[in-house]
């Protein structure tokens, strides 16, 4: 259920995402301007990854969770009051901070840009969207109470507001008759008032969670130096996601104009999956996974494996599909106005590459979340860092040759930082997964059901090539979904037939996992 609530919550939010970029997309398309918004959005980011949901889940929720299983409510209440004050003196410093420096930002992260005029249209949108970023670092808190009292839905859903913002301010400014930089303007001032809403809109749901709660810098207090203990390595951690994702924008803007929005855009549709399945169960799973650490171990295994079944049931054909149907999916989600068939041709390529690393990166949330709750925040923290060394060394070796060759126009560079990308998410998994097995040496990942999802997948890929010969050229959401849909079928007839029921993985979904007892291996424990 808490699985379901989460994965709901989140597919709204990325619908309307999906939704946002298609309106984004149909004004801008893949060139010099989407390229400045994609970098305004990527930069300031480095706030909300630092000090949102991923560090703030894995630090406060095991201790918050904690204290409200072992019936200490006023004490918990302390703890989030003192956690709510150091992050928004800390998000708040930032934040100006990053205001401040924007100029300095763009030199260093863009380098590119400077030489035809973008660094011109970015610097003003970088000083509005870093408050942006505040608020929503501020929003990570609510959501990690709301999560810690099992209300999954609204927090996962509550972007969506913040979604929704920046459609309006689209479609209204655009249609106002503005255009281009004074299009994007509107579009951070609409993203910033987004971010407002979205804390907001937690609030109502929040507030009775909120006795006890009286912000403060958590002087003296044991509980909260063990959550700052715990979230400087994870922190460490997201500093190393921050890293790649300034890395790659540096190394993009160093390509041909038209290499970062491309790039992101095919990283839009690479996170849906792992969005909804991977974090969904990762965010579900880490309240439950912080309880069951009080039992010993072999119930944090059994409950992390049938997590990691769940993920790949959905990943595996994921990663297939886009490797295959990329072009096809692309098309769906973006080709509308100035968003071509070449653009949408050249993008699913880069998705491909990037689908590669797919199942890797979306197990190793679950995994980095099985250390969280064991108290280990160093160890992914560790592993992280090795990840965006190799992905940095691989993309930076091959990007550049590859961005001699074009599809529909765009130079194909970006699939060189996919290809980075891929090889680093496996690195990740192997190391975790070692790691991990030096605690629980029963460890299994299953290997005979991911054989079945794999079978599944191949059979499911065969009945979207034959819808794929058959078609005539239609409209690109119809083509796209005359593939998408009889690969989706073929896909859950066969894991059907094959003992891995869709049913039975719903089940996990529409309610709690069940004791870990031994009992359930969760569609395919075997090794």
């Amino acid at each position: 259920m808490a699985a379901s609530r989460v994965a709901a919550g989140i597919l709204l939010s990325r619908i309307l995402g999906l939704l946002r970029d298609r309106v984004f997309a149909h004004y801008f398309g893949a060139g010099a301007l989407a390229d400045v918004w994609k970098a305004a959005l990527r930069i300031p980011n480095f706030l909300q990854n630092l000090l949102g949901e991923g560090s703030l889940s894995g630090s406060f929720i095991p201790v918050y969770a904690r204290l409200l299983e072992e019936g200490r409510e006023e004490e918990a209440g302390r703890v989030a009051g003192a956690v709510l004050g150091l992050l928004a003196l800390v998000a708040g410093l930032l934040a100006a901070a990053g205001v401040w420096a924007a100029p300095l930002l763009a030199d260093a992260v863009v380098p590119g840009y400077s030489e035809d005029g973008r660094r011109e249209a970015l610097i003003p949108l970088l000083r509005v969207l870093f408050p942006m970023t505040g608020v929503l670092a501020i929003s990570a808190w609510a959501l990690g109470m709301l999560n810690s009292h099992r209300r999954f839905f609204v927090s996962y859903v509550a972007p969506a507001v913040w979604n929704l913002a920046m459609i309006v301010t689209l479609v209204a400014a655009g249609g106002w008759g503005l255009l281009e930089a004074d299009l994007l303007m509107a579009l951070a001032w609409g993203a910033l008032a987004g971010g407002v809403l979205q804390l907001l809109f937690q609030v109502p749901f929040l507030a009775r969670y909120l006795k006890g709660v009286v912000p403060s810098l958590g002087r003296g207090m044991a509980e909260v130096a063990v959550v700052v203990r715990n979230f400087v390595p994870i922190v460490a951690a997201r500093g190393a996601v921050n890293l790649s994702s300034l890395l790659d924008l540096f190394l993009a803007s160093l390509l041909t104009t038209a290499a970062v929005s491309a790039m992101t855009y095919a990283q839009t549709l690479y996170l849906l999956p792992i969005s909804l399945f991977g974090m969904s169960v990762a965010a579900s799973e880490l309240p439950e996974l912080s309880r069951d650490a009080t039992a010993g171990t072999t119930v944090v295994r059994k409950r992390a494996e049938r997590a990691v079944a769940t993920v790949l049931f959905w990943l595996v054909p994921s990663a297939l599909g886009y490797m295959v149907f990329g072009p096809e999916v692309t098309g769906i989600v973006y080709q509308t106005g100035e968003f071509s068939a070449g653009d949408a041709e050249a993008i699913g390529m880069i998705l491909g590459v990037y689908a590669i690393g797919l199942p890797a990166s979306g197990t190793s949330r679950v995994l980095s979340s099985t250390f969280f709750a064991l108290g280990d925040t160093r160890t992914p923290a560790r592993i992280a860092y090795a990840r965006i060394a190799v992905s940095a060394a691989v993309g930076a070796s091959v990007m550049f040759p590859f961005d001699r060759f074009y599809v529909g126009g765009i130079a194909m560079g970006a699939a060189g930082l996919a290809a980075g990308a891929s090889v680093g998410a496996w690195l990740e998994l192997y190391l975790l997964r070692r790691s991990l097995r030096q605690r629980m040496k029963e460890l299994s990942f299953g290997s005979r059901g991911v054989f079945r999802y794999l079978l599944a997948a191949g059979l499911a890929t065969v009945a979207g090539l034959l819808a794929t010969s058959l078609l005539p050229s239609m409209h690109p959401i119809i083509s796209g979904a005359a593939v998408v849909i009889p690969f989706a079928a073929v896909y859950l007839a066969v894991t059907a037939r094959l003992g891995v029921s869709p049913i039975r993985l719903r089940d996990l979904f529409r309610r709690p996992l069940p004791p870990a007892d031994g009992n359930s291996s969760g569609g395919g424990s075997e090794e």
